[in-house]
C-alpha cells in the first residue's frame, strides 16, 4: 500500500511539474499559436464547412448541399486539367532544382580561390520575390525586345513564342521558378556538403578514389538528409503555385498553364463559387498531405543519416 501511494505521489508531482512547464511556455507559444490558429486553423475550418453549403453572390453561406460540390470535381475537365497542370510542372521544376542545384553546390564545395564570390552570388535570388522574377522573365520572353529570343537568333534559331504557344507557356512558367528556388537550395546543400568530415576524403583518396568517386559514393550519400529536405519543401511549393502563372499567363494559353491554385483562385474571385472553390483547395490538401506522407514513409528509407 505504501509503495503504490508513493507512486501515486510521484506521477502526482510529475503532473504538476508538467503543467508548470507549459504554464511557464505558454506566454512565449501564444504569439505564434494564435498567429498560427488565425491564418491556418480558423481558415482551414471555414474551407471544410463553406464546402457543404451553397452561397450568395457576397459568401455568405445560404443553403447546405452536401457533397454536391466534391461531385462535381469528379467531372469538371477544367480541375481535371489544371491537376494534370500541376503536375507537370512539379515534374518541370522540382527535379530542375535539385539537379542544378546539386551541380551549383558540388563546384561551390570547392577548395578555389575566390569560391566565396561565386557562393555569393547564386545566393543572391534569395532575396528575390516571386512577382520580381515574373516581371523579370516577362521581359526575357518579349517577342521583340526580349533577350532570350535575340540570344537565339545568333545561333540561327528561330524566336520563341514562350508565353503564348502551349507548347512553351508552362516551360516559361517553370523556367523562373526554377530560378528564384536554386540559389536556396544550393545554399542547403553547400552547407550539408561542408558538414562532411575531411576524414572520410583524406581515406578515399588514400584508397586511390577519385573527384568523382568519392562524390558518388561520400558525398551523395551523406547530402541525402538535405536533398530530403528540399525535394519536401520544393513539391510542396510546386502544389502552391500561383504567382508565376498569375502574373505570366493569368493560366493561358488555353489553360496549358492554368494550375490548381490559379484555378481556385479563378473560381473563388471571378466566377463568385465559392463553395467550390473551398472543395477544391480541400482536394489539393489532401493531395499535398498524401503527397508528404508517401515522401516520408517511401523517400526517406533512402535517406543516409550520419
Amino acid at each position: 500500500m505504501d509503495t503504490n501511494a508513493s507512486l501515486r505521489s510521484r506521477q502526482a508531482k510529475q503532473r504538476r511539474k508538467t503543467w508548470i512547464e507549459w504554464l511557464r511556455a505558454a506566454p512565449y507559444l501564444a504569439p505564434s499559436l494564435i498567429a498560427f490558429a488565425v491564418f491556418v486553423f480558423i481558415p482551414l475550418i471555414r474551407s471544410v464547412i463553406l464546402s457543404f453549403y451553397g452561397t450568395n453572390p457576397i459568401g455568405q453561406m445560404t443553403n447546405f448541399v452536401g457533397l454536391k460540390y466534391y461531385e462535381r470535381l469528379l467531372t469538371s475537365e477544367a480541375y481535371h486539367n489544371s491537376l494534370i497542370v500541376t503536375i507537370k510542372f512539379v515534374m518541370l521544376t522540382v527535379p530542375g532544382v535539385l539537379i542544378l542545384a546539386l551541380i551549383l553546390a558540388t563546384l561551390g564545395n570547392l577548395r578555389l580561390r575566390g569560391i566565396s564570390i561565386y557562393r555569393i552570388a547564386f545566393a543572391l535570388t534569395i532575396s528575390i520575390s516571386g512577382a520580381t522574377a515574373a516581371l523579370l522573365f516577362m521581359f526575357l520572353y518579349h517577342p521583340v525586345v526580349g533577350t532570350l529570343n535575340y540570344l537565339l537568333s545568333l545561333v540561327n534559331i528561330s524566336a520563341i513564342p514562350w508565353l503564348i504557344d502551349t507548347r512553351w507557356a508552362l516551360i516559361a512558367v517553370a523556367i523562373p521558378r526554377i530560378w528564384l528556388q536554386t540559389g536556396f537550395a544550393t545554399v542547403v546543400l553547400l552547407a550539408g556538403m561542408q558538414g562532411i568530415s575531411e576524414e572520410l576524403y583524406e581515406a578515399a583518396l588514400i584508397d586511390g578514389a577519385g573527384f568523382l568517386q568519392s562524390w558518388r559514393h561520400i558525398t551523395l550519400p551523406l547530402v541525402t538528409p538535405s536533398l530530403f529536405f528540399l525535394l519536401v519543401v520544393i513539391s510542396l511549393a510546386a502544389f502552391q503555385t500561383f504567382t508565376e502563372v498569375n502574373v505570366l499567363t493569368e493560366g493561358g494559353p488555353m489553360d496549358s498553364t492554368q494550375v490548381v491554385v490559379h484555378e481556385i483562385y479563378r473560381s473563388f474571385y471571378f466566377n463568385g463559387q465559392y463553395g467550390f472553390a473551398s472543395a477544391q483547395a480541400l482536394v489539393l490538401f489532401v493531395v499535398i498531405l498524401a503527397l508528404t506522407i508517401i515522401q516520408f514513409g517511401v523517400v526517406e528509407r533512402r535517406v543516409h543519416y550520419q
